[in-house]
């Protein structure tokens, strides 16, 4: 049963594991959310299925998607391309890699962004690698900047325009995450 709205905010929201059918939800958020990013449903549900511990949802209770993040391990010089499937995760990575993080506007301000950072550098540090890294798009730069992000060299330019035409590929050591 859905808890009603309490008088001093909205209601309470938390990140939990994705499953197969949050995805319609998930897709609807992501063309809502990034308008000028669209990727197909089978490209985010593969991020799924190869790194379940990567992709969260964030729910309010028993109700719908509010948010999303899709992540996995990866190679930070060669950040997948928009919209394409990645096959098999590489062998030796050496970042997490935040393909995708959305999380609804009525939600923003409530930590949410930064429990699903601590969940990431939890994941990398699982993993072995010392890094997150993501393309910033869509105008997203400073607020990536804020949390720590710097812009990252040496990814082709191929890559980074696959994203729009502000993008910019940007890392985050784990130190203090």
């Amino acid at each position: 049963m859905r808890q009603p709205a309490h008088p001093s905010g909205p209601p309470r929201a938390s990140w939990a594991p994705m499953q197969p059918g949050h995805l319609p939800q998930v897709v609807a958020l992501a063309a809502r959310m990034h308008p000028g990013c669209p990727e197909r449903a089978e490209v985010l549900d593969e991020r799924r299925s190869l790194c379940p511990t990567g992709c969260m949802v964030l729910i309010e209770e028993n109700g719908p998607v509010r948010g999303y993040m899709l992540s996995h391990p990866w190679r930070m010089a060669r950040p997948p391309l928009l919209d394409t499937h990645l096959g098999r995760l590489p062998a030796r990575p050496d970042c997490w890699y935040l393909h995708d993080i959305a999380i609804d506007p009525a939600l923003r301000g409530q930590g949410h962004a930064h429990a699903a950072l601590r969940h990431l550098g939890a994941q990398a540090r699982l993993c072995g690698v010392p890094w997150l890294a993501l393309m910033a798009a869509e105008g997203a730069r400073p607020l990536w900047a804020h949390l720590g992000f710097e812009p990252m060299p040496d990814v082709p330019a191929a890559i980074t325009a696959s994203y729009g035409a502000d993008a910019c590929p940007m890392r985050r050591a784990l130190l203090g995450i």
